[in-house]
């Protein structure tokens, strides 16, 4: 159906590559051409064995349904936003990557990543009428949109984990946890009798706003009341009361007295822990009780919100330098609708990385585990994915249930761009650096440090950051919103 190119060993493969491989001017980069078009896919997650080989499996399909090639190149979680900031700042020609969260939203402001909302209704027809439509308003920045956002759950709920065994050791009472103050007999149940446990991991407590540049920088707008209106959430009476609980939690010695500089992840499969704070999305509970080996309970602290956060998590963008969008975006197309074309990106080969069972889930291979272990987040929509064997058959009804019961944030689809305020941001970074640790894990007491931390955050610049956060609100509000 099409023919290859082959002899140069390209990824992107350009005009000039093309003419001195005895390429044709008219036909190579016509996107309507039968050539089959090589396209290089940046993914986040540590390089797998047999990456190639899947690929190669995957190209066979491709060639003959859209006409392209797919070569992935994996970049170790550490050093995946460096290097793809590398490529973005060099130029470099590649056609879709990984992109998450603030690094998309500035990376999409910046010109990086190719508008693909009209691609979306024609190359991605299909893929849009599976996604969620939360999503593309969400990630939409100023109306138009950046990435294909990973059709998932598209709420963020904050839920408190308990160490089952504990729970039940001295018949605890988590159904009845509604809020950070409603820990505290279990807290010192815990610290009487179990010196060995920490009763309450380091967190961060859940103050009810939606921030604009992460939440260590107080500029928030509330999740309810007046939500139209950028605060500083340091001054409010929320935030007083829930880290005065937090300073007497630590006092009392429920957290760890290293907690504001501590980076002890307390894994799950060490039973060194009674509760921490973890998000949420359905049957969430059986992943850490498989991951730590022993019961866990689970009670959510409010209902699912949907943010910019919860719908930026994980995206696939379409570089500004592809000389191939509208390929990349049939390819994104069928990743996202093509059950065999997500699957085998997933979960590898089957008969050799996993094996289909007669009620049609599938079973774990040795060698998907230790040759091709892909971030099943990262890819794309889940709803399409085979489940395990002792997966609920329900999960994905659970998944859709969830979503629908989802509400939006005051500020969903309001992307801050910081450039105007940059040096200010800077400032308020190291002032937050320097004071927030200690603030939110109880270390000081908040009712002389919350002054003293406004007070710094106002010589760096906070209230100029908070008025432009508003103007750009107020604009997008005109313009966009409404």
């Amino acid at each position: 159906m099409y023919k290859k190119l082959v002899g140069c060993g390209l990824a992107s493969v350009s005009l000039a590559t093309l003419v001195a491989c005895g390429g044709s001017e008219d036909t190579s980069q016509q996107e309507g051409s039968d050539e089959v078009v090589n396209l290089q896919w940046y993914m986040i997650g540590t390089p797998q064995p047999d990456l190639d080989k899947v690929m190669a499996e995957l190209n066979e399909y491709t060639e003959e349904e859209i006409g392209v090639n797919i070569n992935m190149t994996q970049v170790d979680w550490g050093d995946y936003e460096e290097r793809m900031q590398i490529i973005t700042s060099s130029g470099e020609n590649y056609d879709i990557a990984f992109a998450a969260g603030d690094t998309y939203t500035l990376n999409a402001q910046r010109g990086a990543y190719a508008d693909i909302t009209d691609m979306l209704d024609e190359e991605g027809s299909e893929l849009k009428e599976v996604l969620d439509p939360a999503l593309v308003e969400g990630a939409s920045i100023d109306g138009r949109l950046y990435g294909v956002p990973a059709n998932k759950e598209v709420g963020q709920q904050w839920v408190f984990v308990f160490n089952g065994n504990l729970v039940e050791k001295y018949d605890l009472d988590t159904e009845n946890v509604e809020s950070l103050e409603d820990l505290e007999p279990l807290l010192e149940t815990v610290h009487e009798n179990e010196p060995n446990v920490t009763p309450l991991t380091p967190i961060k407590p859940i103050l009810p706003f939606d921030y604009v540049i992460g939440d260590e920088t107080p500029v928030a707008f509330p999740f309810t009341g007046d939500t139209d209106t950028v605060v500083n959430f340091l001054e409010t009476d929320e935030a007083m009361e829930t880290y005065k609980t937090m300073r007497e939690y630590y006092q009392a010695g429920y957290i760890p007295s290293d907690a504001a500089s501590s980076n002890d992840p307390y894994p799950l499969n060490v039973e060194n822990w009674f509760v921490r704070l973890e998000q949420y999305n359905p049957y969430a509970e059986l992943n850490w009780e498989r991951e730590a080996g022993y019961p866990v309970e689970v009670q959510p602290l409010h209902d699912p919100v949907i943010n910019n956060d919860s719908v930026t998590g994980s995206l696939q963008v379409i570089s500004s330098t592809s000389e191939h969008p509208e390929k990349a975006m049939e390819f994104l197309n069928l990743l996202n609708t093509d059950e065999y074309v997500r699957n085998l990106v997933n979960y590898g080969i089957e008969g050799e990385h996993f094996e289909r069972l007669d009620d049609g889930t599938i079973e774990d291979q040795p060698a998907r585990v230790e040759r091709y272990s892909m971030p099943t987040y990262a890819l794309g929509n889940h709803f399409i994915l085979d489940l395990f064997e002792n997966e609920p058959a329900d999960k994905w009804e659970a998944f859709e249930e969830f979503n629908e019961s989802a509400e939006p944030g005051p500020i969903l689809g309001f992307h801050f761009d910081p450039t105007p305020v940059r040096t200010e941001i800077a400032n308020i970074s190291n002032v937050s650096s320097e004071f927030m640790p200690a603030i939110y894990t109880g270390s000081v007491d908040p009712e002389e440090y919350l002054p003293l931390a406004t007070e710094r955050f106002e010589a760096a610049g906070l209230q100029t950051v908070i008025d432009e956060a508003q103007r750009q609100y107020d604009e997008w509000v005109e313009e966009v919103k409404e």
